[in-house]
């Protein structure tokens, strides 16, 4: 498949629990366009090296990897995430741990795996649009985007929510485990030397916190309107 570039994309980045994932969804469902979970092809070659016994500072064959990954993303129910398959297998819950979130975040800075991924997230620029959600999709991927968000929320307010998400499903969790690993995520992923998650010079800021799922959807779907469907039609 061949990136189509008269296709519209809203490029949505921040960092982890900032809500940049259900919003890219439920975005993607209203306007019938198509959704790109970026941090999932990174998770995924995580995942794909240490079931390949790779090493996570091997960047010749994590690159490989990241090359050879067989994707599909199919549309989850609202608000939840997207089923990922992964060789046809689901591992949408394998992909969302702590532990694979944090080797994700070790694979992304290395440059041959994020050369590999590049041109596989930009080909699913497609009509009639692509809802981009990532951590550099507006500064690296899709420059060109009409509409860039960056949406973020305090560390606190993000470890609560991803508390809320896992207390039901993993033994033990805690909240100040998530906090620091939030915090020690967040230095990493803002102080890498390739592509470094910072807002995009023209994004604009959502900051989520105490904000409920409709207050920001619908700041985001009035930018839409503004910068995409207006200015089509005028």
């Amino acid at each position: 498949m061949k990136q189509n570039l008269s296709a519209p994309v809203i490029a949505i980045d921040g960092p982890s629990g900032a809500g940049k994932g259900t919003i890219a969804q439920l975005v993607a469902k209203k306007l019938g366009w198509s959704l790109l979970d970026s941090g999932a092809l990174y998770r995924l070659t995580a995942l794909a090296a240490e079931t390949a016994g790779v090493a996570l500072d091997n960047e010749g064959k994590l690159s490989e990897v990241a090359c050879s990954l067989d994707v599909e993303f199919v549309p989850g129910a609202d608000g939840e995430p997207v089923d990922v398959l992964l060789n046809g297998k689901d591992v949408t819950l394998d992909i969302r741990t702590e532990t694979c979130g944090n080797n994700a975040s070790k694979v992304a800075p290395l440059s041959g795996v994020r050369a590999a991924l590049l041109q596989r997230q930009r080909d699913f620029q497609q009509p009639p649009g692509l809802v981009a959600d990532g951590r550099d999709m507006g500064t690296v991927v899709f420059p060109q985007a009409p509409v860039k968000i960056y949406m973020t929320a305090s560390a606190q307010e993000r470890a609560e929510r991803r508390y809320r998400q896992l207390k039901d499903k993993v033994e033990g969790v805690k909240i100040a485990t998530l906090l620091s690993e939030i915090q020690e995520r967040d230095a990493r992923d803002s102080g890498r030397e390739t592509a470094p998650l910072k807002p995009a010079e023209d994004a604009v800021i959502i900051d989520t916190t105490g904000l409920g799922i409709e207050q920001v959807l619908s700041q985001v779907l009035k930018l839409v309107d503004e910068r995409v469907i207006n200015s089509a039609q005028g």
